[in-house]
């Protein structure tokens, strides 16, 4: 597609052009996603005339998405990424659970989720040119809770589309359930591992000695702080940010009790209802 683009219009003048395309990429993008979002039910891929050309494009659309749904971003998700691949999307306020049963908005006969740590802002880091240090950042956090992110894809072969459609459709992000609080254990001592299990009536449906992906979940809230500074928004007070599973991904059944087991750190009992 720049190919063409290029071919079409002459270096001078490309500048308002090229953003002109760019603007109707992302805005072609995000209401195809709407649609399949509204429908709750997974659709073709993005079609080849609005597919992001990078990162910076992809999350355009997820934040075109934002605005013209009307949400409010109650938090995020993230991991660290590397310098080709951007590991973040918005968790709106309507998407996160806190209650039992907990709402499971996709067409499937069981809920796919991954257990993760979550840290919660009680303080802004608004945006700023001078990168924040880890310990303004940790003395940000309020609390870390154990939450399970709530996963549906909003592609129907998710396999074939490219990391940066996955990007604009915020990494499948479906929603949060939100667990206790973590007591007893100061952020810095968070664990990179614990066992994770999953039960039922008794009944151990899974067990995994869990990693955390980025080695302790601090580690995507020092990016992302920065990350979203440098783009002029910031993190708000108030917003999780959950950082990665422990387990990767889980499928739980639907309409049964849970206990999902993090080592020392506690527990949620849940059950998944769908939408």
């Amino acid at each position: 597609m720049i190919a063409r683009f290029r071919r079409r219009f002459p270096a001078e003048g490309r500048g308002a052009v090229f953003s002109g395309v760019m603007n109707e990429i992302v805005e072609t993008a995000a209401l195809h996603l709407i649609k399949a979002r509204r429908a709750a039910t997974p659709g073709p891929g993005l079609p080849e005339s609005c597919l992001p050309m990078d990162m910076e494009t992809a999350i355009g659309v997820q934040e075109r998405i934002t605005e013209l749904l009307g949400e409010t971003v109650g938090g995020w998700k993230a991991s660290v990424g590397g310098a080709d691949r951007i590991v973040m999307g918005p968790i709106y306020t309507s998407a996160i659970f806190r209650t039992s049963p907990c709402p499971y908005a996709a067409p499937a006969s069981v809920a796919r989720v991954e257990p993760e740590i979550a840290l919660v802002l009680d303080r802004d880091l608004p945006p700023r040119a001078i990168p924040y240090n880890e310990a303004e950042v940790r003395h940000a956090v309020g609390e870390a809770r154990l939450v399970l992110e709530l996963l549906a894809t909003r592609y129907a072969d998710p396999a074939n589309r490219s990391f940066s459609e996955m990007l604009a459709d915020s990494l499948q992000n479906l929603g949060l359930f939100v667990g206790p609080a973590i007591t007893g254990v100061a952020l810095e001592d968070l664990p990179a591992g614990f066992p994770v299990t999953v039960e039922h009536a008794g009944d151990v449906l899974f067990a995994r000695g869990g990693l955390h992906p980025d080695g302790h979940p601090l580690a995507p809230l020092y990016w992302l702080a920065n990350f979203l500074a440098a783009r002029g928004r910031g993190l708000k007070a108030g917003e999780i940010v959950t950082t990665g599973s422990y387990a990767k991904v889980l499928e739980v059944p639907l309409g049964r009790p849970l206990r999902f087991v993090y080592g020392s750190l506690g527990r949620i009992e849940v059950s998944f209802a769908r939408a």
